[in-house]
């Protein structure tokens, strides 16, 4: 397994994690492709890990005063439960501690909590609210 960044719109890891959001959350959770990729394309830094140069798990996070805002976590189906995503998720752990951020923020899709529960993410007091009309919870995980 190989874990690549960048910001670059134009390179082959962004067109590599548009791929894997596209085949998660456009084909298998039918979000419109106009509300996936969005306006915030080009502030964010991009996470993709590959298998034998596959891309098969992604993230993206945001800055925000003082942190970072997790987003577009996503796996290809057939390598779910291998733990990948949490490889992914632990590399921005780092990335975050390493830019000496204070907390990592995320929006959980409800059936994934318990998920960014074992990666030390709380829910935070702010209701159940729909995205793209799918139930998510906001968690944090603060780093100081």
């Amino acid at each position: 397994m190989e874990l690549k960044t960048t910001t670059a719109l134009d390179s082959a890891i962004h067109q590599d994690s548009v791929q894997i959001r596209t085949h998660v959350f456009v084909k298998e959770q039918h979000v419109p492709a106009d509300l996936e990729v969005d306006s915030d394309e080009g502030k964010a830094t991009y996470f993709v890990l590959y298998d034998a140069g596959l891309p098969v798990a992604t993230a993206r996070i945001l800055p925000e005063a003082n942190g970072y805002h997790v987003q577009r976590v996503a796996v290809e189906k057939v390598y779910r439960k291998h733990g990948l995503g949490k490889m992914v998720l632990t590399a921005i752990i780092k990335y975050a501690r390493q830019h000496h951020v204070a907390f990592l923020k995320l929006g959980a899709q409800i059936q994934a909590v318990g998920f960014y529960k074992t990666l030390g993410f709380e829910l935070t007091n702010r209701p159940e609210f729909l995205d793209a009309g799918i139930r998510h919870r906001e968690m944090i995980l603060k780093l100081d």
